[in-house]
């Protein structure tokens, strides 16, 4: 098998084993584009804090993402790209699937996903 496919299947693993925010269900609504903010922050204001919590500790919509499963050494940043891009089946938790962010880029997610590791080690992570 070649490498490049390798890698992508065992990217494809990780964002399998995220959990996430409880698509389909009754009073959430999934952000869609488009992300006007430029920062990392701003745009997890926008398209993630709804089911993951403004201060990324979840809420009954979405787990958080100050917990151990979120580490890097648990979900690289990989994960956490595939699943707001292409969405993502429940893993660890009950909140039921996460479906793709609708309307946000590539770039806009790597913001996100740099704002929440820097959270993550401010929370002692």
């Amino acid at each position: 098998m070649p490498a490049r496919m390798s890698v992508a299947l065992v990217l494809l693993a990780f964002a399998v084993g995220i959990a996430a925010c409880g698509g389909g269900e009754e009073g959430v609504e999934v952000p869609s584009g488009p992300f006007d903010a430029t920062t990392g922050e701003g745009l997890y204001a926008q398209a993630c804090a709804t089911c993951h919590g403004v201060d990324l500790r979840g809420t009954e919509h979405g787990p958080p993402f100050l917990h151990p499963y979120y580490e890097p050494g648990h979900h690289p940043d990989a994960a956490f790209l595939a699943a707001a891009m292409a969405g993502v089946r429940a893993h660890h938790w009950d909140f039921g699937n996460m479906p793709a962010i609708e309307g946000i880029t590539e770039e806009q997610v790597r913001a996100i996903v740099d704002y929440v590791r820097e959270q993550q080690r401010a929370a002692g992570g």
